[in-house]
Order: C-alpha cells, then structure tokens, then sequence
C-alpha cells in the first residue's frame, strides 16, 4: 500500500488479510486465451500472456477501486482486449472448489 491506504500499482500483498471472496475458491483460467501459466515464471501463477503481470492483480486493483483504465495505465503490457477476455471468462466460468 502508498500513501494514504492507495495501493500502490503492482504491489498487492495479501499478508495479514483476509482472502477476498473471488480468491476462494480460485477460477479456472485454463481456458482463457488471454492468460498463461508457466513453470518458473512468477512461480507458475496465472499470467496475462506475454507479461509479469498476475491475473489476481486486475482483481484486487478493481477491488480497490481501480477502473479497467487505471490498471491499463499501470500495467502498459497488458491490453484492453486481455482485460476484457478475462473478466468475460470470471463472469462465465464456475469456480473450482
């Protein structure tokens, strides 16, 4: 977190909260063409493709109160289109559990 409880882009720690609602249980990305996830590469986690950047950051960056332009703007290796296909696959895809 910066100044003043803004969170700071790309840092979105978890340590000492509790888990927000949409990471329990985790979605299924394997099916998302917008995303990969890749042994070695920020610990294998579920990536927007052809990036560093995590999925759950678009999530706990909207939880914050981002909007899609913000994190955009943060995150320039991401696309609208990524965003767009990923919050379709959220909203389409049941959660494992």
């Amino acid at each position: 977190m910066g100044e003043k409880g803004k969170r700071v882009p790309g840092l979105s720690p978890l340590v000492g909260k509790r888990n927000p609602d949409w990471l329990e249980p985790m979605q299924d990305w394997s099916g998302c063409p917008a995303v990969e996830r890749l042994p070695g590469k920020v610990s294998g986690t579920w990536l927007f493709k052809d990036t560093r950047v995590p999925v759950v950051a678009l999530f706990q960056n909207l939880e914050d109160g981002a909007t899609v332009n913000d994190f955009l703007e943060w995150f320039p290796g991401v696309t609208r289109e990524q965003v767009g296909a990923v919050l379709k696959h959220a909203g389409e895809s049941p959660a494992i559990r």
